[in-house]
């Protein structure tokens, strides 16, 4: 990635994007964000410049992957990494222009790391966006199942029966959810989820969210992946003990989390590396 010379950011709102480029002459100011809007966006952007943009829910998602299809690197960063260079570099006051201009600054410092590979989201079809709808979908789900249930505890007589209605109807949505999402996974993924399920503990909705939520899986290694989902412990400064993890993504580490825990009891492998991290001193959740 040394022969990038041109960084473009996008700063994503609903409705419109802010972009800055620097390196060389390109896109500036407002395009809308919608189809006819890339279209124009992407028709300034010089051949292999490298675009920086937060993650913002979902708004970014069309633009990233018309750019992809366009044949240029996209880096979909996390908003607080880019908030917090920009406190480093000065810029206090936040407005769509500054923002954009902010994450083109981030993407020149991006851009001469080795591991910039990390950074850039990978081209991903139809099937696994799908996927990865449905995984976000459930998730939705079921922590509206939590709070109904919350609440139920909580709730007078008389409006149980209308939360009890809905948490039977939010059960019947998760059914049929994940329904869909295996006949998805057989359809589409078969040989990668026969391959994530040979490993003792890992399940349907594991292989399910593995394969639609880090598509960056097989592409990158060790402790690249690892510091992508989170799971890596950081060092810092001259701070002596026990380390921690943050950032990543979070669905992704929650439900290797709960996979752990079956691999722990049936996976002799996972059962063997985990007894002897306890006996070096290491506490159960670490472990």
């Amino acid at each position: 990635m040394s022969e990038i010379q041109v960084v473009v950011g996008i700063d994503i709102a609903k409705d419109s994007v802010e972009v800055s480029t620097l390196g060389a002459p390109g896109p500036e100011g407002g395009y809308g964000n919608d189809p006819e809007g890339h279209s124009a966006l992407i028709a300034q952007v010089p051949a292999g410049a490298l675009v920086v943009m937060e993650a913002t829910g979902g708004y970014e998602a069309a633009l990233a992957c018309a750019l992809q299809a366009a044949g240029l690197a996209v880096a979909v960063v996390n908003p607080k990494r880019a908030r917090d260079f920009a406190k480093g570099v000065g810029a206090r006051a936040k407005t769509d222009r500054i923002d954009a201009r902010v994450l083109a600054e981030f993407g020149q410092v991006l851009k001469r790391k080795p591991e910039l590979q990390r950074h850039l989201k990978p081209a991903v079809d139809e099937q696994v966006q799908d996927l990865a709808a449905w995984v976000t979908r459930r998730r939705q789900l079921l922590g509206m199942l939590l709070s109904e249930r919350q609440r139920l505890a909580l709730s007078r007589p008389k409006v149980r029966p209308s939360i009890e209605a809905m948490i039977e109807s939010i059960r019947r949505q998760l059914d049929q959810i994940e329904r869909q999402m295996q006949t998805h996974v057989g359809r589409h993924h078969q040989e990668l989820d026969r391959l994530l399920r040979s490993a003792g503990g890992i399940g349907r909705v594991v292989s399910a969210t593995l394969i639609g939520a880090l598509p960056e899986l097989g592409r990158l290694r060790g402790a690249q992946i690892g510091a992508l989902v989170g799971v890596v412990p950081m060092a810092s400064g001259q701070t002596k003990g026990r380390r921690w993890i943050q950032g990543g993504r979070f669905e992704v580490r929650r439900t290797l989390y709960m996979a752990t825990l079956t691999a722990i009891r049936c996976n002799p492998v996972v059962r063997a590396y985990y007894l002897r991290l306890l006996a070096a001193g290491k506490v159960k959740k670490v472990a």
